[in-house]
């Protein structure tokens, strides 16, 4: 094939026909870490996980959170929450999980088998080799633990290990937290887009990130 200047070499092969394999509902299986195990979400988390995140005091990790603004440590920035009850999490969860391009991943305690949190996949595009990780959340008994690094991290290797070649982040523009997530683990800032989303009622500036194959390294 004749190369064009100015334009990207062609994508080798291999690469091209990860399109035609890759799922359209991301899959990554079961994914262990030193301290970690990523797994599918499943209904009977609900209950489990919105204890951990609903204000209450919670012990996770050897660490310990007493009570505290479950809006503030967890929810302000999310689509929705906090949660009055289980229910209305597992609405949020469910709803993500029955989305045709996401999958939702449950982070759990591998020695104890508690649960600590949530990492989704979303806008999930095979053709294009491109993926975003996203909804995020944490008990904030782990937080500040590094458990984000080693989940996300984890999460972030399984897939440029199937073959995708672009993860995307995307994080309310003042969701400083995130943003500075995001910058550790990698990823570049690509720009902020104006009134991206209506997000609990109000207009969410979104800033976007983006990690590369070309530019990762395990």
């Amino acid at each position: 094939m004749i190369e064009i200047p100015g334009l990207p070499p062609r994508l080798s092969d291999e690469v091209l026909a990860r399109r035609r394999e890759l799922s359209v509902t991301p899959d990554l299986g079961e994914i262990r870490t030193e301290r970690l195990v990523l797994r599918p979400y499943v209904e009977a988390d609900a209950s489990e996980l919105h204890a951990i995140s609903n204000g209450e005091p919670a012990t996770r990790l050897g660490g310990r959170i007493e009570a505290y603004d479950a809006d503030e440590l967890i929810w302000r920035f999310m689509r929705s929450g906090p949660f009055v009850g289980p229910d209305d999490l597992r609405l949020l969860h469910g709803h993500i999980a029955a989305l045709p391009d996401a999958r939702v991943l449950t982070a759990v305690d591998r020695a104890t088998n508690e649960l600590l949190g949530s990492v989704s996949l979303l806008a999930n595009v095979p053709a294009d080799l491109k993926v975003e990780v996203g909804n995020i959340w944490y008990c904030p008994a782990v937080q500040g633990t590094g458990v984000n690094a080693e989940a996300v991290g984890s999460v972030i290797d399984a897939l440029f290990g199937l073959g995708y070649q672009r993860i995307e982040w995307k994080c309310h523009a003042l969701n400083l937290r995130s943003r500075r997530a995001a910058e550790r683990l990698g990823f570049t800032f690509e720009g902020v887009l104006d009134r991206h989303l209506i997000v609990q009622g109000r207009h969410r500036d979104s800033a976007w990130y983006r990690l590369l194959a070309s530019d990762h390294r395990p």
